[in-house]
């Protein structure tokens, strides 16, 4: 979901808790990356893995000059031959520490086997936040949590659904950080650019 799209979404949300929710987790989220120079790691359940959430992170610390939002994304189940940033497994968690933030995105229950892992990281001192559905284990070990109740289905809250706060987070994450040097341009100008893009005609193949 681009930058306009999400404006869009802000837009259509306003008057709701959901544009301000997110930006506060948001907040936090940056509050606990920035100051350790990153080490961020995202992890969901195993059904379930935050594949959107962590391109949009990553396209968010390019254009915000803020590289420590771009998460390392450990994987429940990772299959022989899969590149680099996509075979770091669970067992990442087991070195999480001080100055690591452990981002649990988990639309349904998460299992024992990961409340333990992120029970561990907590205990060695990495930052836990948790994007869930509600989940009464993760919001106990969690420092910050943003629940999102029926989120993996959209039925309850009006509909709201966990991908489409995982979209507003993401983007909240970039906002108001420094533009990176070489032709980046600030949110407005960033707005104004895709906004031509969407609206201008295709090109002609002749």
């Amino acid at each position: 979901m681009d930058a306009v799209r999400v404006a869009l979404l802000r837009e259509v949300l306003a008057g709701t808790q959901w544009p301000g929710a997110a930006r506060r987790f948001a907040a936090s989220l940056r509050r606990s990356v920035v100051p350790a120079d990153g080490h961020l790691l995202l992890v969901g359940t195993e059904g379930y893995e935050p594949w959107h959430m962590a391109a949009h992170l990553v396209d968010e610390a390019a254009w915000s000059g803020r590289p420590e939002l771009a998460p390392t994304l450990v994987r429940h189940h990772v299959r022989p031959g899969e590149p680099p940033h996509l075979s770091v497994g669970l067992g990442r968690l087991e070195a999480a520490r001080r100055g690591h933030t452990l981002l649990v995105v988990a639309p349904g229950a998460p299992g024992e086997g990961l409340l333990e892992r992120v029970h561990d990281a907590r205990r060695a001192g990495a930052t836990v936040l948790s994007l869930d559905g509600g989940d009464p284990g993760l919001g106990t070990l969690a420092h910050d949590v943003l629940s999102v109740p029926g989120g993996d289905t959209g039925a309850q809250d009006g509909g709201m659904d966990l991908d489409t706060v995982q979209h507003l987070v993401s983007a909240a994450a970039g906002e108001n950080g420094l533009p990176v040097q070489r032709g980046a341009r600030r949110f407005r100008d960033r707005l104004a650019r895709l906004a031509d893009q969407l609206t201008s005609p295709p090109p002609s193949r002749w």
